[in-house]
This record gives C-alpha cells, sequence and structure tokens, in this order.
C-alpha cells in the first residue's frame, strides 16, 4: 500500500499503549512521511475501564511484536470479535488462526503492510469475525471443564 496508498485509502493507525522502547525513531517515521493525518498516538497507559473505546474504534488488531510468549491483547480482541494480526513470535500464532480469524505473520514490515493491505482490499472483515464468534469458543471455561473431563474419561 505505501505511504502514498496508507493516504489515499483513509485507513488510520491509532497506536494505543505506552512505549516500552525510545519513541523517537517512530515518531521520525511519522514526521518523515508527513503521515501526522493517518496517525493517531495515544501512548500513555490505557485504564482498563478505556480499553473497550480503543478496541471498539479498531477494525483490525494489529501486534507487531518483535517478541512476546503470549499476549492479553489478543485475548481481549476475541473479546470484542476483532480480526487481528500478529507476529510470528511465542505463542501467539497458537491462538490466532492464519487467514481464519487474522493474519500470522513474520517479523517483517513488509509482510505485515501487505496482511494489512490484504485486510482492506479483499474485505475480509466479516469473515474474520464470523470466524472469531467460533474460534473464541474454544477459550470459554465450558470448553476447558470439557477438556478435563474428557481426559479424566480417557484416563480411567
Amino acid at each position: 500500500m505505501g505511504d502514498a496508498g496508507v493516504k489515499k485509502s483513509g485507513v488510520k493507525l491509532l497506536v494505543a499503549g505506552e512505549y516500552y522502547e525510545d519513541s523517537k525513531p517512530y515518531e521520525d517515521l511519522i514526521n518523515k512521511f508527513n503521515l501526522h493525518d493517518s496517525v493517531i498516538l495515544h501512548t500513555h497507559y490505557v485504564p482498563s475501564e478505556q480499553v473497550r473505546l480503543y478496541f471498539s474504534a479498531a477494525d483490525l488488531v494489529v501486534q507487531p511484536y518483535r517478541s512476546a510468549t503470549q499476549s492479553g491483547v489478543t485475548q481481549i480482541a476475541y473479546h470484542f470479535d476483532k480480526p487481528m494480526l500478529v507476529t510470528r513470535v511465542g505463542g501467539l500464532a497458537e491462538i490466532v488462526p492464519h487467514q481464519v480469524v487474522g493474519y500470522v505473520t513474520p517479523v517483517d514490515a513488509q509482510a505485515i503492510a501487505y496482511s494489512i493491505a490484504d485486510f482492506y482490499d479483499q474485505k475480509r472483515s466479516e469473515e474474520f469475525i464470523a470466524n472469531i464468534r467460533t474460534e473464541k469458543k474454544r477459550f470459554l471455561w465450558s470448553s476447558f471443564v470439557e477438556g478435563i473431563l474428557k481426559l479424566y474419561r480417557d484416563l480411567t
């Protein structure tokens, strides 16, 4: 999509949450490519009572982590029926089936950009949301209990 493509598409990037590293390189990129109208920075701590507002505003929850084990953001996205993009780090790929509820990409800017463009160009929102509603059932307590009962039955 490129920076010109982003500007023409009307897509906005909402960055929510605290930086865990120096913000200057990111701010420099926003300045270099004149993306002030396309990038909204809310890079402060987000209180629990405001989390729903950010997820409600999102079409796609992008988690471009360089390293991670799991992410509470993923489970919150499931709760709000939000398609996701995660990078192939830690256990994230295990809970976000690729091309089912979103995307699993390498830790690579081009791959991430390609998937975001695909999401909008191919109008994947409805398909992913329908799949999320099915997929998230495996995270219910009733599914967990059923799994334990099945294990018990298999062992006895």
